[in-house]
């Protein structure tokens, strides 16, 4: 499981366990799951999708910011962020 904090201008959008996350860099779609190797990545617009461990899926739109992996900790800052959909398994 990974550690996730999504965090905006307004304060914390979302905090929790997770199994996976998707973020949409620079580069294109980035998946991150448990032991991912470390990484900093510049955040495009676009959606950051969280699958918690009881597999609901958390759709966000996040304006630019950035992503650190380390040690199975996961912060995403992003200038701005809501969340647009919330789906059980």
């Amino acid at each position: 499981m990974i550690h996730v904090d999504i965090v905006s201008q307004a304060g914390r959008m979302w905090e929790g366990t997770a199994e996976s996350v998707v973020v949409t860099t620079e580069t294109g779609e980035t998946g991150i799951l448990k032991n991912h190797q470390p990484l900093l990545a510049l955040l495009v617009a676009g959606q950051v999708r969280v699958t918690d461990l009881d597999g609901t899926k958390h759709v966000f739109d996040c304006g630019e910011g950035f992503v650190t992996v380390d040690d199975n900790q996961v912060i995403i800052a992003v200038d701005a962020a809501h969340e647009v959909a919330s789906s059980a398994a």
